[in-house]
């Protein structure tokens, strides 16, 4: 069931064109963090979301006029025209668009939209796998966290044919600013994994400067500051050392294991082109320490606490 204002013919991928599009049922696969949120923007635009997680109670909380439950993934295919997916892995985003049960093996889906960061080579596998059933695929992964997937100011980086954009930008406007990047599958995963590196870079470099800084004396809270007024303001001691370092708590809300996944596929991939990424590397190797040391689910600014622990103090205020 799709709500429209106005009908116009449907393009090549079944879908209306864009000054048509008001609100419709849309499809969304995987609840977590970020993708919960995201379904509650659809939901408050208008929009029927047909929704599965493979937690029976991820919806709970979700509004419920607005929010079907499937049990598969085939399912919210077979209701939705459009589906997006919010996933933690390339192998799950394959498994849940081309697996059994998975998206194509429902009956109306037409285009997909991946919102998770899934790495070039993966999304050109599945784009090329979809073109052959008819299907469009899109990618669109999001930076911004759980505060911008809760507000709508999230980045939506996204590569896919310019037909297909236009027509569901409508909808991602929900989400936040949108950056196309072209129309070649992966394109949009580059810019995704690049931003995700040097997310993951200045934490390690700003721990650095602030455990030389305690251990000179200087109150890091004091420090941060003066770094966000000068030229070394940085994402890291702007909002992550403020919310989840200086008190200790290291619940950003980024898993450690995923921090890791996306720097090691953006190396990996940097190596495949013949760029080098002597620093990414670097990042690399402390991810894989922190994610060994404390654990895959622990926090991704616990990579702080390994250079407190070797340089014998802690970054507190």
């Amino acid at each position: 069931m799709a709500y429209l204002l106005a009908h116009g013919p449907l393009n090549e991928h079944g879908l209306p064109g864009v000054k048509t599009l008001q609100t419709r049922t849309l499809g969304f696969v995987g609840l977590g963090r970020m993708g919960a949120p995201m379904v509650r923007r659809l939901a408050e635009a208008g929009h029927h979301v047909i929704v599965h997680d493979r937690r029976p109670d991820a919806a709970a909380d979700l509004p419920g006029n607005s929010i079907s439950v499937a049990a598969t993934a085939a399912a919210v295919a077979d209701e939705a025209e459009v589906v997006f997916c919010s996933l933690p892995t390339p192998p799950i985003v394959k498994d849940v668009v081309l697996g059994a049960d998975g998206l194509t093996s429902g009956s109306k889906a037409k285009v997909v939209i991946d919102l998770s960061t899934t790495g070039p080579s993966m999304a050109k596998t599945i784009a090329a796998e979809l073109a052959g059933r008819g299907i469009a695929w899109v990618d669109a992964p999001v930076s911004g966290g759980i505060a911008g997937a809760s507000n709508g100011s999230l980045a939506v980086m996204v590569s896919c044919k310019k037909s297909v954009f236009d027509e569901i930008e409508p909808v991602l406007a929900n989400f936040g600013k949108r950056f196309y990047c072209g129309e070649n599958a992966g394109t949009a995963q580059v810019a995704k994994l690049g931003n995700n590196m040097i997310a993951a870079a200045v934490i390690l470099l700003s721990a650095e400067a602030l455990a030389m800084g305690v251990k000179s004396g200087l109150d890091p809270r004091i420090m941060c500051d003066i770094i966000n007024a000068s030229s070394g303001r940085n994402s890291a001691t702007q909002d992550k050392f403020p919310r989840a370092v200086l008190p200790g708590t290291f619940d950003f809300g980024f898993a450690t294991a995923l921090s890791y996944k996306d720097v090691r596929m953006c190396v990996d991939e940097a190596e495949n082109l013949g760029v080098p990424m002597v620093a990414g590397s670097l990042v690399r190797q402390m991810l894989a320490a922190t994610n060994a040391r404390f654990g895959p689910d622990s926090d991704f600014t616990s990579m702080v606490r390994i250079v407190e622990e070797w340089a014998g103090i802690e970054i507190r205020a």
